[in-house]
């Protein structure tokens, strides 16, 4: 991998789990509308935009809304969701995610945040971990969303490389799509069985060899 000149990362499950406050926030959305939403259904949102989740959301109770109302339940969740991240820090940063950004940086290679979630600058500030990204490029900055490659696309660009330079670390399978689509190399984070398109896979960034 002596071409690979960046590392973009994803956000949620790569540097720290905030897929349970996604699901607390989610869930209570669901209480509120009377219906049930397991942690099995919340596997189906990872790495998947805002909205999209509600669609998601809403087919499991079978329900159906207008534009204007989804909106309405998207920002609400959202609040929620804001108000749980709010005490996020350093200490819910998933084994070896800072020590490995800080390793990879001091081998000369640049490095970008590649998120759908709106609310990463909030979380990496509380993380204390801004300064360790040269580009940040999150769900306000993209139209798109994974698979789609426009968020690593965007990255790349940021950053100045080749997008064939590039290496994504990645836990979601829609991610790892985005990532293959953008003809980047993909290190899936959690097991094979759900990520067997990523070229390597490792439980975690403590494991995560030198690019």
């Amino acid at each position: 991998m002596s071409e690979i000149k960046a590392a973009i990362f994803d956000l949620d499950g790569v540097i720290v789990d905030t897929a349970k406050y996604h699901y607390l926030a989610w869930k209570k959305l669901a209480d509120q509308l009377g219906f049930e939403f397991t942690e099995r259904d919340n596997e189906r949102l990872k790495g998947v935009s805002r909205m999209r989740s509600l669609e998601i959301l809403l087919k499991v109770g079978n329900k159906e809304f207008d534009d204007e109302t989804k909106q309405e339940l998207a920002t609400k969740k959202n609040t929620w969701y804001v108000d749980y991240i709010s005490s996020i820090d350093e200490s819910e940063l998933l084994p070896g995610a800072k020590d490995y950004l800080i390793r990879i940086r001091n081998r000369g290679l640049k490095t970008a945040l590649g998120s759908a979630s709106k609310n990463a600058p909030l979380i990496i500030k509380n993380l204390n971990i801004t300064e360790c990204f040269d580009a940040i490029v999150d769900g306000n900055s993209v139209s798109k969303a994974k698979p789609d490659p426009e968020v690593f696309l965007r990255a790349a660009d940021e950053l100045g490389v080749a997008p064939e330079q590039c290496i994504v670390f990645e836990d979601a399978e829609a991610g790892i799509l985005a990532a293959k689509n953008a003809n980047m190399k993909c290190v899936g984070i959690g097991s094979e069985e759900n990520l067997s398109m990523a070229d390597l896979v490792i439980s975690g960034l403590d494991k995560a060899p030198l690019v």
